[in-house]
């Protein structure tokens, strides 16, 4: 909890609810666990939407404490039950109402305003919870010979309508049993692991190797999305996910070395070197499938020296976008080594990042206005260096001289380190928000840096036509050729299908303005119908060919996946806006 408002403020929903529940499953996280906003931000936010305290006296949207309950019917017979579990065992195949609920929805706001509005749709006919690679290949098989659809769920946390079960059939739950290491080789510096494996287990497990493997080290993945906590290792891969120490160790693409696959016309196992030139790679051509060629179950990864020791943080303030750019482009040029975080706020989500790192409240505040850095023009730039001390001494260095070059001023790492207490933290402020009716979600993109500038502008002012929006967006996972784009975007919202007309409003500004439609969220199937379009027609026929290749039958997350099996009228072609 925060600490005390010195003026009014909400009572934030932090009571026990039923584990059986409707909030159970749209909450983020711990159930115990809440985050209010600094009362700064509260008053921002009245301010942004017009309110006032009385506003917030009551509750706007239904707080989900009513347990599970619907009335759709399981579609399987009992022959079809009973076959699985022969195959998972007796308590590993569930039908139960919140079973079924539980894994049918991921983390973007259409999905919590649904299961805020009771509205229950595109849920599983059973839930399997598998124990090992045997019992996935089984159930593939018996599914292809039955043509019964299947979906995953891993962490949860997908934010592309991922996990939906669009034409029912099972969900295999990787969270409870399919979690295991299956190798840990340090002479090559790689583990492999059960796709289930969530990010903290595998963490911690890393941290532990001198004690679990008798390694001579600690070791870590270097991948940390925002999901962190609940997310797993397979929905990394099957949706190209990047971490937010990427700049250095790479996005999830850079750092899997092999993967087997359970599909329609058999196994499939990519070796585990670390270059070849042996044809297309087929580890790049399963890696982003998002479950439309098959199931992945098993996935080497490299690993990395665990040395928190050597982090160097550091924190900028520009004065203004444009500038900021172009000290960040010289940074990732200079050759002089990659910082670990990288990320750049533009002036709007500098504004909020000073209310909820407390950065307002400190004396930093009065050196501003003193440095004549304007509020709505500033520019707040963080992040720090991992590698040999020696390395990423070098590299911190180079970033302090960069930024000194483009008139940046040094606010230490004191600010750094505020945000890596909300680094995975953050998310629990939409459910506070949430119940009183203001939404908070994200989108993302790819751009160089030669379209940067175009990109923010066009997709920024789609999102402020929407009156009374917030929309902030920073530079992260940045390159020497470009960067990602990550918009996030707070409104007085409550309805599911204004949510989806508003979102799929952005998808058309980052695909008109020319930029990718996803740089590491994935497509999954809210995004799916642009992905033809931002491809091109000729490209988009690969992807279909190798879905007719693995799954010819579409029973592998069928339903709009990766923009497949949708009708054509529903697909999304935007030209990019001629320059002016």
């Amino acid at each position: 909890m925060s600490h005390k408002y010195k003026d009014f403020e909400p009572k934030w929903v932090d009571e026990a609810f039923s584990p059986k529940s409707y909030r159970s499953i749209f909450k983020w996280g711990e159930p115990s666990k809440i985050k209010p906003p600094k009362e700064s931000l509260y008053k921002m936010v009245k301010e942004t939407f017009n309110l006032d305290d009385e506003f917030f006296k009551d509750y706007k949207e239904d707080l989900g404490f009513e347990e599970v309950k619907y009335d759709i019917k399981c579609n399987l017979s009992q022959n079809q039950i009973d076959r699985f579990k022969e195959i998972a065992g007796e308590e590993f195949v569930r039908t139960d109402d919140y079973s079924r609920l539980s894994v049918a929805y991921g983390k973007t706001m259409y999905d919590i305003l649904r299961l805020r509005n009771k509205i229950v749709e595109n849920i599983p006919d059973a839930v399997i919870y598998p124990d090992s690679k045997k019992q996935i290949e089984e159930i593939v098989k018996y599914c292809t010979e039955e043509k019964i659809p299947v979906y995953v769920y891993g962490g949860g946390s997908s934010v592309t309508r991922g996990v939906e079960c669009v034409k029912g059939g099972i969900s295999l739950d990787m969270r409870l049993r399919f979690n295991k290491v299956i190798e840990f080789n340090e002479v090559d510096q790689t583990i492999t692991v059960e796709a289930g494996m969530s990010g903290p287990k595998l963490e911690e497990t890393l941290n532990d190797a001198v004690k679990l493997f008798g390694a001579k080290r600690a070791y870590t993945c270097g991948h940390f999305p925002q999901s962190f906590e609940y997310s797993s290792v397979g929905g990394w891969v099957v949706t190209r996910g990047a971490g937010q120490n990427s700049t250095y160790y790479g996005c999830i693409s850079d750092i899997v070395m092999g993967q087997e696959y359970s599909t329609p016309i058999g196994n499939i196992k990519t070796d585990k070197y670390p270059r070849k030139a042996t044809g297309p790679d087929l580890g790049h051509i399963m890696m982003g499938s998002e479950g439309a060629y098959g199931v992945l179950t098993h996935v080497t990864l490299k690993v990395f020296r665990h040395m928190p020791e050597t982090i160097k943080r550091f924190s900028f303030m520009f004065k203004d976008w444009e500038t900021a750019q172009k000290a960040a482009r010289e940074i990732m040029q200079s050759e002089g080594g990659f910082p670990s975080v990288f990320r750049l706020s533009d002036p709007e989500e500098t504004q909020i990042m000073l209310r909820l790192y407390g950065v307002d409240e400190s004396p930093l505040r009065h050196l501003f206005k003193m440095k004549n850095f304007k509020e709505g023009e500033m520019c707040l730039f963080l992040g720090f260096t991992n590698g040999e001390k020696g390395f990423s001494k070098n590299c911190a260095k180079v970033v302090r001289r960069v930024a000194k070059e483009y008139g940046g001023m040094s606010l230490t790492g004191i600010v750094t380190k505020s945000w890596e207490k909300g680094r995975f933290s953050d998310p629990y402020l939409r459910d506070t928000m949430q119940d009183f009716g203001i939404v908070t979600d994200t989108m993302e993109c790819s751009v160089n840096w030669s379209n940067m500038s175009k990109v923010h502008k066009e997709v920024r002012a789609y999102c402020k036509s929407r009156p009374n929006t917030i929309c902030m967006t920073h530079m992260s996972h940045v390159y020497p050729q470009g960067a990602n784009l990550y918009w996030i975007f707070i409104a007085k919202m409550s309805d599911p299908d204004e949510y989806k007309a508003y979102h799929s409003g952005i998808l058309d500004a980052i695909q008109r303005s020319g930029a990718s439609m996803s740089h590491h969220h994935g497509i999954g199937k809210m995004f799916g119908p642009w992905l033809e379009g931002y491809l091109g027609r000729t490209e988009y026929d690969i992807i279909r060919t190798l879905k007719n290749h693995f799954d010819k039958d579409n029973i592998m997350n069928p339903g709009g996946t990766l923009g497949l099996d949708i009708e054509e009228n529903v697909k999304r072609f935007l030209a990019p806006k001629e320059e002016e």
